[in-house]
C-alpha cells in the first residue's frame, strides 16, 4: 500500500487543517481565533509562557514554545498549580495484554456508592460512540470517524481537534461513523480513517504528520479499530468482513508510515492453508481484522483475532476449515511471521468471528488436583459460546468448555484434537436451521477482564438463538456479502448477564442478570484491584459489583444503548472512571 507524502496529505486534508486551526470550538464556522499568549506564575515558583488553548473558571491549558502542553489549575493569589496524570490508560485496553484490569484502589467497595459524573464531553456530530478514551500525560484522546480530540483529562476541556470529511459511498460499519479509538506513542497519535488509511498526528497540536493507505475502500475495506503500538511499529487490520474483503494485519513504521510487514489472513491458491478452501469462492473470503490485538513483550509476539469467512452464512462454495478465519494468530512482532494459530470455529456459517479480546494472563495453571505450574495463558470467551484457555507460547489448547446455557451446535467440551464436536442440526420446512447462540454470539467485541485476586474472568454474555438461512449471492462493491439471514426465533426472547467464569475449570462462578430490552447493548467490562467490576448493563445503567460475588454496589442510569467499554486513570491524585455514553464521554469520580 502507498504512503502519502506529508505535503500531499496536507493538501488532501486541507479541510481538516483549516478546522483544526479554529481550535477548541470544534471546527464550527467563523474565522480562526487569533492566538492569545499568557505568562503565569505557578505555586512552586515557575514562570510559564505560552499560547492559550482553552480556559475555564478553574483550569487553563497552555502550549509552550517547545510544543509542550501544560495543564494548570487556578489557586488563590493568581497563581496556578501544574497538574497531570499519575496513572495513564495508554492503549485501547489499558495494557498491551488486553486485560482491562486496573491496579488502582482509590475507588473501592466502601466509597463506590458515592461515584458521580465529574465532567462530560459531548462529541459533536456523533451518532453513537464506540470509542475507548486513552489518557497519556494528563491528556485524554477520544475519536470518532475521521475525528480526534485531545482533552484535559481532569475537566474534559478541548485542547485541540483534528477533523476531515467522511468518505461518501463507503461500505460497512465505518459508514455509520464507528471508530473504537486511537493509539499513542512518543509525540504521536495514530488512528484509522473511515476509508482504511493509517494516519499519524502530532500530540502537541493535532497536525497531520503522515498518511498511509492500508487498502482500497472501493473494494469494501473500511477502518474502525484502534491501532496497537509495539516498539517502533503501529499495527492494525481493517473492517469489511461482512462485505467480502480479504483480511490482513499490517505494521507501519511510526516515524515514516512506511509499511514494514503484512500478514494475509486468507491464503491465495497454492499458499499454506489454501487447501482448507474448496469451491468457487476465491476472491472475497473475508477474515477481516477489525479489532485490536494484544502483545507479549517477553515473547515478542502479537496475538491478533481474525473474523468470519465470507459469505457469512453460505458455505457452499467454500468447503473446508477456511483458514485462518475465526482464529487467533500469533505473529512475530518485528516480521509478521506466523508462529502459531488456533482456529475456534472451522467452516463457520454463523458469523462467529474471533474478534473477542484475546487476553494474556500469567498465572499458575492447575495440571492435576493439588498441583499447578506457572503458565503463560491466552484466554477468550469466544462468540461461538465456548470459553478457551491456550498456552500462548505454542497455541496448545488447555481448556475449551461451553459457557452458555443455550448452545446446541456442538458438544459441551471441545474435543481432544482441539476442534468442536459438531451436532447434526435439522432444517425446518423453510430450510432454516435453529442454532444457539445467535449470530451475535455469546460474547462479542467489547472488553473483558480477568482479576488475578479472584481468579475469575468477567464478560457480558448473551443467551439467544436464531433461525439461520443461507442463500447464494454475488459480491458487489459497496454492498454487504452475508449470503443469507439470521433472525430471532418466533416467540423467543433473550437473556443477558454479567458472567464470571473460573479460568481453571471453565465453570460459571456467578451471573448478574440484566434487563431485557428491545435492543441488545454492546458494553464492556473492567475490574480493579479494589475488588470492583464495572460494566454497562443492557438497559443503560453503568454498574459496579463486588468482584467476589456479583453483589450490586452502585448504578447510574444513562438511558442510552451501550456501544463502548470503561477505562480508568489517576489525574491530580484522583481516580476517574470514564466511558462513552451515547454521544458523550462521561468521566466519573468521587466527590471532593
Amino acid at each position: 500500500m502507498r504512503t502519502i507524502s506529508v505535503s500531499a496529505a496536507l493538501a488532501l486534508s486541507a479541510v481538516a487543517i483549516a478546522l483544526w486551526a479554529q481550535g477548541p470550538p470544534g471546527g464550527r464556522g467563523g474565522p480562526a481565533a487569533p492566538a492569545v499568549r499568557r505568562t503565569i506564575q505557578t505555586t512552586d515558583g515557575q514562570t510559564i509562557s505560552g499560547q492559550v488553548l482553552a480556559e475555564g473558571m478553574t483550569d487553563l491549558q497552555l502550549r509552550t514554545d517547545d510544543k509542550k502542553i501544560r495543564l494548570l489549575r487556578k489557586t488563590d493569589g493568581n497563581r496556578f498549580r501544574v497538574v497531570t496524570s499519575q496513572t495513564d490508560w495508554p492503549t485501547y485496553n489499558g495494557d498491551p495484554s488486553g486485560n482491562r484490569y486496573s491496579k488502582l484502589k482509590q475507588i473501592d467497595k466502601s466509597n463506590v456508592g458515592r461515584l458521580a459524573p465529574r465532567w462530560i464531553f459531548p462529541m459533536p456530530g456523533a451518532n453513537t460512540i464506540e470509542n475507548t478514551p486513552l489518557v497519556v500525560d494528563g491528556i485524554m484522546y477520544v475519536a470518532q470517524a475521521n475525528e480526534c480530540w485531545a482533552l484535559d483529562a481532569g475537566t474534559g476541556r478541548v485542547i485541540w481537534r483534528y477533523r476531515r470529511e467522511r468518505t461518501r459511498g463507503i461500505a460497512g460499519n465505518a459508514a455509520g461513523g464507528f471508530n473504537r479509538g486511537v493509539a499513542v506513542a512518543g509525540d504521536r497519535v495514530f488512528m484509522l480513517t473511515d476509508n482504511a488509511h493509517m494516519i499519524s498526528l502530532s500530540r502537541a497540536d493535532g497536525e497531520l504528520l503522515w498518511e498511509t493507505e492500508m487498502a482500497d475502500w472501493h473494494q469494501n475495506y473500511n477502518g474502525t479499530s484502534a491501532p496497537l503500538t509495539v516498539g517502533n511499529l503501529v499495527i492494525s487490520g481493517t473492517a469489511g468482513g461482512d462485505e467480502g474483503v480479504r483480511g490482513f494485519v499490517a505494521a507501519f513504521d511510526q516515524t515514516t508510515g512506511k509499511e514494514v510487514w503484512r500478514f494475509w489472513t486468507v491464503p491465495l491458491p497454492g499458499e499454506p492453508g489454501s487447501e482448507t478452501w474448496k469451491g468457487k469462492e476465491i476472491e472475497h473470503r473475508s477474515g477481516a481484522t477489525w479489532m485490536t490485538g494484544t502483545y507479549d513483550p517477553a515473547l515478542d509476539l502479537v496475538y491478533w483475532p481474525v473474523g468470519n469467512p465470507g459469505p457469512d452464512y453460505d458455505g457452499s462454495e467454500r468447503e473446508g476449515d477456511n483458514l485462518y478465519t475465526d482464529s487467533i494468530l500469533a505473529l512475530e512482532a518485528k516480521t509478521g511471521k506466523l508462529k502459531w494459530y488456533y482456529q475456534f470455529t472451522p467452516h463457520d456459517v454463523h458469523d462467529w468471528d474471533a474478534q473477542e479480546p484475546p487476553v494474556l494472563v500469567d498465572t499458575n495453571w492447575q495440571i492435576s488436583p493439588g498441583k499447578s505450574e506457572p503458565r503463560k495463558l491466552l484466554i477468550q470467551a469466544n462468540r461461538n459460546g465456548f470459553f478457551y484457555v491456550l498456552d500462548r507460547t505454542n497455541g496448545q489448547l488447555l481448556l475449551g468448555k461451553q459457557y452458555l446455557r443455550k448452545l446446541n451446535w456442538a458438544e459441551p467440551v471441545i474435543g481432544k484434537d482441539g476442534r468442536p464436536v459438531l451436532k447434526d442440526l435439522p432444517k425446518d420446512a423453510n430450510g432454516d436451521t435453529y442454532v444457539c447462540p445467535s449470530f451475535q454470539g455469546g460474547a462479542n467485541w467489547y472488553s473483558t477482564s480477568f482479576n488475578p485476586a479472584t481468579g475469575l474472568y468477567y464478560f457480558n454474555s448473551l443467551e439467544r438463538c436464531n433461525n439461520f438461512s443461507a442463500r447464494r449471492g454475488e459480491w458487489q462493491a459497496g454492498k454487504g456479502y452475508m449470503g443469507g439471514t439470521a433472525r430471532p426465533a418466533p416467540g423467543e426472547s433473550y437473556e443477558k448477564f454479567l458472567r464470571a467464569v473460573n479460568i481453571q475449570t471453565g465453570d460459571v462462578a456467578f451471573d448478574v442478570p440484566q434487563v431485557t430490552t428491545a435492543q441488545t447493548a454492546s458494553a464492556g467490562v473492567m475490574s480493579t484491584a479494589s475488588g470492583l467490576v464495572f460494566y454497562g448493563e443492557n438497559s443503560g445503567s453503568f454498574m459496579a459489583v463486588d468482584a467476589a460475588n456479583g453483589k450490586i454496589l452502585w448504578q447510574f442510569p444513562t438511558n442510552q444503548v451501550w456501544k463502548a467499554s470503561p477505562m480508568t486513570y489517576m489525574f491530580d491524585n484522583k481516580q476517574y472512571i470514564a466511558i462513552a455514553v451515547g454521544t458523550d464521554i462521561v468521566s466519573f469520580g468521587l466527590p471532593e
